[in-house]
């Protein structure tokens, strides 16, 4: 069997890829039975020359290969019939912006495996870039308070090398009397607690943030049992929540009385209760004045999120009392950071973390005899249609949905 390390072709260029030289290395001397070629990228963190001398096959064309691994959408004029392929196809939330391609991988019997959805057996996600989305969306966060307050000129991410230098630089600036509010309890937000830890800020307990106030900063990660309460007044459930939490309401605005910064850095799922709303945002107490959106949800959970940002421009701010976008330095203004390709930032780590589960997860799966059903939950599409876990996207293929 043949595995394709495949160009990125989605504009803006993705520098990112799913095995680093070293890492693919590993692969092939722990499955000496495949066969792992390189097709040539002039925007790879790593480039052709690191795979080459490593003894890798390095070529402009690799249609001959029997599984295709890349990390974002490829175009639909890029899709080679009669293949498999693993991306991040954003299509498994009825994305209208990726229905064409979804069908496209139907018409060209295309066997599609979504990084999404390699997941356990409880449907935790085994591999992603989590990790590094929240180490950059919490430092992206801080240098936006340095730039509005004046206080510290942090660099951007994109122009260091690794995470080494990006703590490197968090080390030389000083945290002023914040109340920092962190949600979710997955890697994302594990990557922000990363940084919020680096810097030293005192973790408090709920009970202590929402009724005190401190001489230095801290931070508190909220469960979302502590951010939404069920409507009836019984006690929550947290896994009954992520698999219908219509039955529950927000209970964010405590939170928002006591918070100056929130990382959103939680997983936002259909039908759950904002945390705030723009009306929320108007009320005198509302004291949040920073927002690291990581989720990004646009016209969603987070009210303040109008856009997503770019690496180029990451900031913005949002008037509680227009609703409208102003600089985000304005005065009386929510400064948003809402950068949806955040690990983009960081591609030579983000690279390496994902190849390592890659390789732990995915590719024994293809010598085992799939035996913890890694591929089999995995897999999307096969013979011109979707399997039976993914029939939901039948009416979204159809244009229904």
């Amino acid at each position: 069997m043949t595995f394709a390390i495949i160009k990125e072709r989605k504009n803006p260029p993705d520098r990112r890829v799913v095995f680093s030289p070293e890492h693919l290395a590993e692969a092939r001397a722990q499955f000496p039975e495949a066969t792992f070629i390189v097709e040539s990228s002039d925007i790879r963190i790593f480039p052709d020359e690191a795979y080459a001398k490593l003894g890798f096959d390095v070529l402009e064309d690799v249609s001959h290969a029997d599984v295709m691994i890349g990390v974002k959408e490829v175009p639909v004029e890029d899709l080679i019939p009669n293949k498999k392929y693993f991306y991040f196809s954003h299509t498994i939330k009825k994305q209208t912006y990726n229905r064409k391609l979804l069908v496209a991988m139907l018409e060209k019997n295309i066997e599609m495996y979504d990084h999404e959805t390699i997941v356990k057996e409880n449907g935790a996600r085994l591999i992603g870039f989590g990790r590094y989305a929240g180490l950059v969306g919490a430092y992206n966060g801080f240098r936006a308070l340095g730039l509005r307050e004046g206080l510290f000129n942090l660099p951007k991410v994109e122009t260091l090398a690794d995470l080494n230098e990006v703590k490197a630089e968090l080390d030389k600036i000083s945290i002023p009397n914040l109340k920092i509010l962190l949600t979710g309890t997955g890697k994302v937000a594990y990557g922000a607690k990363e940084i919020l830890d680096h810097l030293g800020i005192k973790e408090i307990s709920d009970a202590l943030y929402l009724t005190s106030e401190f001489t230095e900063p801290v931070y508190v990660m909220a469960d979302v049992m502590e951010y939404a309460k069920r409507k009836d007044g019984k006690v929550g459930d947290r896994f009954k929540f992520y698999k219908d939490p219509s039955g529950y309401e927000s209970n964010f605005m405590p939170y928002a009385k006591a918070t100056d910064f929130f990382i959103a850095g939680h997983f936002y799922g259909n039908n759950a209760p904002f945390f705030f709303t723009r009306e929320d945002a108007k009320h005198p107490d509302f004291r949040i004045n920073l927002i690291a959106d990581i989720s990004c949800d646009i016209d969603g959970p987070v009210a303040s999120t109008l856009r997503p940002s770019t690496i180029a421009d990451p900031f913005y701010g949002y008037h509680r009392e227009t609703e409208q976008e102003v600089a985000f330095d304005a005065e009386g203004a929510i400064t948003v950071m809402a950068v949806d390709n955040l690990p983009c930032e960081l591609p030579k780590d983000a690279s390496e973390g994902f190849g390592e589960a890659f390789l732990n997860h995915v590719i024994p799966a293809f010598f085992n005899g799939d035996e913890n059903g890694i591929l089999k939950r995995a897999k999307m599409t096969e013979n011109g249609g979707l399997t039976p876990g993914f029939q939901y996207l039948q009416d979204f293929v159809a244009g229904k949905a």
